[in-house]
């Protein structure tokens, strides 16, 4: 029987894997070509890390090795990235080749040699090179390569009236595969390879996602019920490595009794082990790139609830940050792009760690005399007397625990995040050990934060917004009552963080109706 598995490659004997027939089609056409007697293409084949490209790539390569008329070559780049010398990147990468074609090719460390061995008095046949893990190389190393691929496939567009293994070189294809400086993204002098075509590697559709799952319950017998895998979907959008790691972690490590349908029970089980105590490579490369400048200012500023970030491509932090699978690209209208998380896991994720980095101590919450007996009973929690300790506690230390916390260059203001997450932070400590389960939601993945407070058999939503004037504020108001009648709630507490002094922020304390849904606002000095 197969398994899920999120370790490297999916072997298709052993392993659940969405065909994926129409993408990997696609591919292979390029590299064969429409008229494979005219040559194939020189392809960029990329996507955030962890989205199955090598997988695809290596479908391709069976297919291609079916074909007598192409020698066909895939070669593992990762062990050069340490690697800074050009000269012995491509004497290592020239050497694969030859092993890869029964030949010797070494002594080879300049572009030109390079570009030699690909002639056609020293191949036997056209040949289809697929190079995997290629942006792991040294930015000249690239650029000496593919420069060399660019002059290569200029000469066999020069020789038109030649079929492809007649002309000077029988370089017929190429494929590299994870490529950033390639694109021209992070090179200052232009991409010397813009004669590439690209195949980019999605995530996975719900489709493909429930496919695996229904592959899953007809060879093992057990049922996984509909909202899980609705759920699994919306937590990780299809990205692959994550959702063949929940799909191990629901069929394997949390599923206790094979015999009784997966349910959300076991989901939720699994979730929170992924969420606080289980190590997954994915989860901890993207917490290494965002923890440090600047790629950690630039994903706090994604937290602010005031505006979207507009998506670019060709900025360099976003392009860092989307090729290594912390955020993506929402399309509003026709032509708007703007930033939001790859998906709500890594975004609570990566919440969770800045939480605990800027406070992981918080010092003294509460006076140690307080009993909060209006602030908890046994049945329930009272929002507005929780937050008047927060604004107590955040009065009394804010200069302490704010000092060295990050600030927008242009007015050196904090930024709105780091208040969400002591907020966050003040909750958890504060109620956890009175039982309640204090859980950060994103529910539109670019900003937007809501703080679920569940207690006994409640649950309490705080929205969390930051004022910028008295319109906004009364959007705010509105969202925040259509987000309680979305969650089924007749109660949702408004939290706005104000600039304003404790006189101008006492008169935006309110409680409004709106649509059969009690908005309280609940305003928090931060002067």
């Amino acid at each position: 029987m197969r398994r899920f598995s999120s370790y490297g490659p999916i072997n298709t004997h052993l392993h659940y894997y969405a065909p994926r027939k129409e993408l990997i089609a696609r591919a292979f056409t390029q590299l064969v070509g429409e008229n494979p007697s005219e040559g194939g293409h020189y392809i960029t084949v990329w996507a955030p890390r962890q989205t199955g490209k090598t997988s695809v790539m290596q479908e391709i390569l069976f297919q291609l090795k079916k074909d007598p008329l192409f020698d066909v070559l895939k070669i593992n780049l990762e062990n050069l990235k340490n690697e800074t010398d050009v000269g012995t990147i491509i004497g290592a990468i020239c050497e694969e080749i030859g092993a890869g074609l029964n030949k010797t090719f070494t002594g080879i460390n300049t572009q030109q040699q390079f570009q030699k061995i690909f002639n056609r008095d020293v191949l036997d046949k056209p040949l289809i090179l697929i190079l995997d893990e290629f942006d792991a190389l040294a930015e000249n190393a690239i650029n000496t390569i593919v420069g060399a691929f660019r002059n290569i496939h200029i000469n066999r567009s020069d020789e038109k009236d030649k079929t492809t293994e007649q002309k000077t070189y029988l370089l017929h294809a190429v494929a590299l595969i994870g490529v950033r400086s390639v694109l021209g993204i992070e090179n200052e002098k232009g991409s010397p390879f813009n004669v590439q075509r690209s195949v980019h590697i999605s995530n996975l559709t719900f489709e493909e996602v429930e496919g695996m799952f229904k592959w899953y319950e007809r060879e093992s017998g057990q049922a996984v019920e509909e909202e899980v895998i609705l759920a699994l979907y919306d937590e990780m959008r299809g990205q692959p490595g994550l959702t063949c790691w929940f799909g191990e972690l629901l069929t394997e490590t949390y599923n206790p009794d094979p015999k009784k349908p997966i349910s959300m029970s076991n989901f939720d089980e699994a979730y929170g082990a992924a969420t606080h105590i289980l190590p997954n490579n994915n989860i901890l490369n993207l917490i290494s790139k965002v923890d440090k400048p600047p790629y950690d200012e630039t994903v706090i500023k994604f937290f602010q609830t005031d505006e979207k970030t507009v998506f670019n491509y060709d900025d360099k932090n976003l392009n860092y940050l989307y090729m290594n699978g912390v955020i993506a690209a929402e399309k509003v209208g026709s032509k708007e792009y703007y930033v939001k998380f790859s998906c709500p896991f890594v975004q609570k994720r990566i919440f969770n760690f800045f939480s605990n980095r800027f406070f992981s101590y918080l010092g003294q919450l509460i006076h140690p005399l307080d009993p909060m007996e209006d602030a908890v009973d046994e049945e329930n929690l009272y929002i507005p007397n929780i937050i008047k300790r927060y604004q107590a506690y955040l009065t009394k230390n804010q200069a302490v625990f704010f000092k060295d916390v990050p600030r927008r260059k242009t007015d050196m203001k904090i930024y709105e995040a780091i208040f969400h997450f002591n907020l966050f932070r003040y909750l958890f400590d504060l109620l956890k050990k009175r039982g309640v389960e204090v859980i950060p939601e994103f529910p539109t993945g670019n900003g937007k934060i809501d703080l679920i407070l569940k207690y006994r058999k409640n649950t309490y939503a705080l929205e969390l917004k930051s004022f910028s004037d008295m319109s906004d504020f009364h959007r705010g108001i509105e969202q925040a009552a259509d987000y309680g009648r979305q969650t089924g709630l007749k109660e949702i507490s408004f939290v706005v963080f104000v600039e304003l002094s404790p006189a101008e922020v006492k008169q935006l304390e309110k409680v409004v109706e709106k649509n059969g849904v009690n908005v309280t606002v609940l305003p928090i000095g931060i002067l």
